[in-house]
């Protein structure tokens, strides 16, 4: 990339909108965290009326008497988190950062979309886990289909012990200005370990599917939750993998002010 281009990308990231816009999709992901918090403990005590996942929790806030315009904000933040993250790409030095940028700006992107028709309430109708089992049966009817989805599997799982090393020895302090404080730096470390287990999880399931050469066993969020709670002691397990997920949402308010945007 020419340094103009370097140069223009880095003044677009610094643009005050994006860098708000950044700081507001921060806080539109901890709303987003607390309600698949607030869903995951309603699964573990027997009491789920929807989805635990992404789409799940769009549609508990689209229920709500303000639900259009938190959604509108969501919608918003997350399109400029995306725009925020592409800009990151073209300014990092090194691969790897600009890989996870790039990794960022799609999954925002992505529910900047679910967001949006959750709002327009065009939604697809089918719940996360169906939309992750019809995508593992499209990929296994590829050339090499079996180890392209444990090649995601791998990867997912990949992403889940970065989380939780990530957590565990606090290095998602280094993504902020300032030190949030005792609060901050405890929900940090609880959710980033939570989060990280439960996409563990669902890379492991993914894992499964291809070894049974079944794409109903691949699950998203949803399924995962549902897998933990199966296990031995498992209401204990997603009780506390609940509060992880929303001490995740409280952490993201800290980033959402105190973030390196």
């Amino acid at each position: 990339m020419t340094h103009s281009a370097r140069s223009a990308a880095a003044e677009a990231g610094d643009h005050p909108v994006v860098e708000k816009g950044a700081r507001l999709g921060y806080a539109a992901n901890g709303v987003l965290h607390l309600v698949l918090g607030w869903l995951a403990l309603q699964l573990a005590l027997g009491s789920s009326s929807g989805d635990a996942d992404q789409s799940g929790a769009l549609a508990q806030l689209g229920s709500t008497a303000i639900g259009s315009v938190l959604l509108w904000l969501i919608v918003v933040g997350f399109v400029l988190l995306a725009l925020w993250q592409l800009s990151e790409v073209a300014v990092r030095d090194s691969a790897g950062d600009r890989v996870k940028a790039g990794a960022k700006a799609v999954v925002y992107a992505v529910l900047a979309v679910t967001a949006f028709r959750s709002v327009q309430g065009s939604g697809s109708g089918s719940s996360g886990d169906e939309q992750t089992t019809s995508l593992t049966a499209t990929l296994m009817e590829q050339p090499f289909g079996r180890v392209l989805v444990g090649l995601v599997g791998l990867g997912i799982i990949a992403v889940g012990v970065y989380h939780v090393v990530k957590g565990w020895k606090k290095k998602f302090l280094e993504d902020l200005q300032r030190h949030p404080g005792t609060w901050g730096e405890r929900a940090g470390r609880a959710g980033y370990v939570a989060k990280g287990i439960a996409l563990a999880v669902v890379g492991g399931l993914f894992g499964w599917a291809a070894v049974t050469h079944d794409p109903e066993e691949a699950q998203g969020l949803d399924g995962a939750l549902q897998t933990i709670l199966e296990a031995p002691f498992g209401q204990v397990l997603l009780v506390l993998v609940a509060l992880g997920l929303a001490a995740y949402g409280v952490y993201s308010f800290f980033r959402a002010r105190y973030g390196k945007v």
